[in-house]
């Protein structure tokens, strides 16, 4: 069977390495999109794709959109969501299916899902709970919402860019728990920088007191990933503390409807606010260490 031309919306270090992943596994990547242009040329060039300045035009040459933009202000300029430009993927886009990749308010997605079906297409949320190295290698963790028509018909690309591929329900689910997902590694981010933190006041060896963690109570997946960059002042960004506070607040507003108080991400995101407040937000999230480590601030 001829597996479907692809375009690739929003090409940061993501979005590349999906769009390098899938050409590797022989699909062919007809359009590039990113509102930083030189982005999207150079990856054109280096990938065999047409380097587009049109959101029309990445739906007219692509059976299957992937977008993996920023922020809830993205997905709605992309899709025009709030009409006021007269630009759109959802232009001519009967017939397509758009594999929507970003962290976004499940509602976004919801209203994205409703626009695409009055225009004839298939949408699908496939939310991320991997980093960079994982996209390139094709060893991501990926949620899916959804109708199980468009499940299916993108599963095959998603199966070839996931190492686990669960789908959780309609539309706005996996948002919800990737929203979740993305609390819960925040609180425990900003808890292990504090320990560290702490540790290193109480004049502890570090390296000690991270092994120490590993094999106790205070063990968690970030101990894996921030704990030695964390010591180390080693903070190039993999997710970075401007998204860390984006999608803390995304679960802060799911809580708000729902009523509930939750303390511990509210102070999380604060201190996420306040690195990007300062100008670093786009360290890497265990740069929240330079905000609890005594003797630092210099970041």
């Amino acid at each position: 069977m001829t597996k479907e031309t692809i375009a690739v919306v929003g090409v940061g270090r993501m979005g590349a390495n999906m769009a390098r992943r899938l050409r590797d596994q022989g699909y062919r990547i007809t359009a590039v999109y990113d509102c930083k242009t030189a982005l999207s040329a150079d990856l054109a060039y280096e990938i065999g794709a047409e380097a587009v300045v049109s959101l029309s035009r990445v739906t007219e040459l692509a059976d299957v959109i992937l977008t993996v933009v920023t922020d809830d202000a993205a997905m709605q300029a992309i899709f025009n969501l709030l009409g006021d430009t007269g630009d759109s993927l959802l232009i001519g886009a009967k017939g397509k299916l758009f594999i929507n990749c970003a962290t976004v308010s499940p509602s976004v997605h919801l209203a994205v899902e409703e626009l695409a079906h009055h225009a004839g297409a298939e949408s699908l949320e496939a939310c991320m709970a991997s980093s960079i190295t994982q996209a390139r290698e094709g060893t991501l963790y990926l949620m899916t919402g959804g109708t199980d028509q468009a499940f299916r018909r993108a599963e095959p690309i998603l199966k070839d860019l996931s190492v686990s591929l669960r789908h959780i329900g309609v539309t706005g689910k996996a948002a919800q728990v990737k929203a979740l997902v993305n609390m819960v590694m925040n609180i425990n981010t900003a808890g292990l920088a504090e320990g560290l933190g702490l540790g290193q006041s109480l004049g502890l060896d570090l390296t000690m007191l991270r092994e120490v963690f590993s094999e106790t109570g205070a063990n968690s997946r970030v101990l894996v990933t921030d704990d030695e960059d964390m010591q180390n002042r080693d903070h190039a960004c993999f997710f970075s503390a401007a998204h860390a506070a984006k999608d803390s607040g995304i679960a802060l507003e799911l809580a708000r409807d729902e009523g509930l108080s939750l303390p511990l991400a509210e102070t999380t995101k604060k201190q996420y606010d306040r690195m990007v407040a300062e100008g670093f937000g786009e360290l890497d999230k265990s740069g929240v260490a330079e905000l609890t480590f005594a003797g630092r601030g210099n970041h």
